[in-house]
């Protein structure tokens, strides 16, 4: 099928995980409402991970080139976050990378001293706005201030430990909110000496939140092909805008009848093809709406080349061609409870908002490293099963469907798609390069 290709590695090869995402804590001190905690059918407890649940983890450590120390909460929140840095430190290959994402509302100049001597070398602060008002309406119970001083500690302490220099980075959840906040955001970040920055999209966890994502809903490849066909449309004078006011005309115009052939041309060009083609969902969409998203994309990358800055920008639309980093990079999410999923998709279990209705999603369990070594978890054939399945993107485009939602994908219990996958995957807006976090 057009779109589908297979892994850029050998997943055969992956005897054991090559990242870990490890959730020190599911505990918050803010309550952002982009954030899963808050949907209604978050199925997440609040909890710490025990050093006896870390330390279950030291006979992988060798053969791990990235340790990421978060999941849903706060990692400064854990009182034993510098010794798991040093625990894994003294384990991992030299040049291995440990990092974390937090709000930064809680860091110390103490703190952050302990954290880097322990060997820490990558940092990254939530930043959604440096209006400080936008910021506290985006970021519930933080403030700017607070995060400008854990800036300034973090870049005090940049080489304290001069054979593994800090990288400061920050994370920037992009809505319709913040979106023109964006480049200000970033020049502001790089004047405070931050070296990188992730840009992510908005998953909606509630309802309320579902008109604040700023992303195409059309996959680029089936865009494409509206806009080749609308151009033959334009060069007859003729208005695809117009066909569902007269399709269901009696008596059409010439000039009508020519429309109408033109969008049935359309649609079976895109079936040929094996694009998915949603007519209504394109037809309804606002070009400016994207060009605005784009615009805004551009002046963020003349900032970071202005500044030298590192900018990851997410699509502006779904790739038609997926690829799963977590899957493909050997990438093993460890909960505070020491359960083993996939990926940040199938970490917890909750209600999202992917487009017009309500998607649930049930964590994937595979084991705990306090009953079994995580090498043992990770080739059991279910997981290995799970790992080349979803590697051979053989799913449904369920957004860009004009079936959808089905009763494969509107319930409570997902049990197959229509191309009867067991995985719930043709919805991953990180397969479709929406969403980013730090790896």
């Amino acid at each position: 099928m057009t779109g589908i290709t297979g892994p850029s590695i050998n997943l055969s090869q992956l005897s054991h995980p090559s990242k870990l995402f490890v959730e020190v804590t599911s505990r918050c001190n803010i309550t952002c409402p982009m954030c899963v905690k808050q949907s209604p059918y978050c199925g997440i407890a609040d909890g710490d991970m025990k050093m006896s649940t870390f330390k279950a983890l030291r006979p992988v450590f060798p053969d791990i080139k990235s340790l990421i120390l978060n999941g849903i909460g706060e990692p400064l929140l854990h009182p034993l976050l510098d010794q798991f840095v040093s625990e894994a430190r003294d384990r991992m290959p030299r040049e291995g990378r440990i990092g974390f994402q937090t709000n930064g509302q809680l860091l110390t100049d103490k703190q952050m001293h302990s954290l880097v001597t322990a060997g820490l070398d990558r940092i990254s602060f939530s930043l959604d706005a440096v209006t400080p008002d936008l910021f506290e309406q985006v970021r519930i119970g933080a403030d700017l201030h607070s995060l400008e001083e854990a800036l300034d500690i973090s870049s005090r302490h940049k080489n304290t430990n001069s054979n593994r220099p800090l990288e400061i980075g920050i994370e920037y959840v992009l809505q319709k909110d913040n979106m023109n906040d964006l480049p200000t955001s970033l020049r502001w970040a790089a004047s405070r000496g931050v070296d990188f920055a992730l840009v992510t999209h908005l998953l909606a966890y509630d309802e309320s939140m579902n008109d604040q994502a700023v992303f195409d809903r059309t996959t680029d490849m089936a865009l494409a092909h509206y806009r080749t066909w609308r151009g033959k449309a334009d060069a007859e004078g003729l208005n695809l805008e117009e066909y569902y006011d007269i399709l269901w005309k009696y008596h059409k115009t010439e000039d009508e009848q020519r429309l109408v052939n033109i969008v049935d041309r359309m649609v079976q060009d895109a079936i040929d093809k094996d694009i998915f083609f949603n007519l209504k969902n394109l037809l309804e969409r606002h070009d400016d709406d994207h060009d605005k998203l784009i615009s805004v994309m551009r002046e963020a990358e003349k900032v970071a080349a202005d500044t030298g800055l590192r900018l990851t920008l997410p699509a502006h639309s779904p790739r038609y061609e997926r690829r799963c980093d977590f899957i493909e990079e050997g990438g093993a999410f460890i909960s505070w409870d020491g359960h083993v999923h996939p990926c940040y998709f199938l970490w917890h279990t909750y209600s999202c908002f992917v487009t017009e209705w309500q998607k649930y999603v049930t964590a994937r369990d595979f084991g705990t490293i306090d009953e079994e070594l995580l090498s043992s978890i990770w080739n059991k054939p279910e997981y290995s099963d799970f790992r080349t399945t979803a590697a051979t993107y053989d799913y449904p485009f369920c957004t860009n469907c004009t079936l959808a939602p089905c009763d494969y994908i509107d319930s409570e219990t997902f049990e197959q798609d229509c191309f009867t996958n067991t995985i719930p995957c043709g919805d991953c807006q990180w397969c479709l390069g929406l969403f980013q976090c730090l790896q």
